[in-house]
């Protein structure tokens, strides 16, 4: 063994065990890629991301911790969710967003959404 050499096991890993899952689709709108980390409320994504955001309200990518998903610019992504754990409060991001996620009416509205709706349609796939 070496010093900071890790060992696995020779078992894969199982990603969030029994946690309910969503499936959605993202396009990103933006001229440029996007990226979201993998603890992020996915509903308070940057707003050139278009998806249903009323479906997507209290979870975060079902990705490892640490790692990222890239969007690229016109094109769809179907990404997989997981609810976001722990005490559920999340502080930070997007100050329409920050708070108890159980707490809150997560209805899309223009305040929350841009004037036009901007980054939200209302179609998911729940599996």
């Amino acid at each position: 063994m070496r010093p900071g050499e890790i060992i696995t096991g020779d078992d894969p890993i199982e990603l969030n065990p029994g946690r309910e899952r969503i499936r959605i689709t993202v396009n990103n709108r933006a001229d440029r890629a996007v990226q979201v980390g993998s603890h992020y409320h996915f509903a308070a994504v940057n707003p050139c991301l278009e998806f249903d955001r009323a479906a997507a309200w209290g979870y975060r990518l079902d990705v490892p911790s640490g790692t990222a998903v890239r969007f690229e610019p016109n094109k769809d992504r179907e990404v997989s969710l997981v609810p976001v754990g722990g005490s559920r409060l999340v502080r930070g991001l997007r100050l329409e967003y920050a708070g108890e996620l159980d707490a809150r009416d997560h209805e899309p509205t223009p305040f929350t959404y841009g004037e036009k709706g901007e980054g939200h349609h209302g179609e998911h796939i729940v599996h």
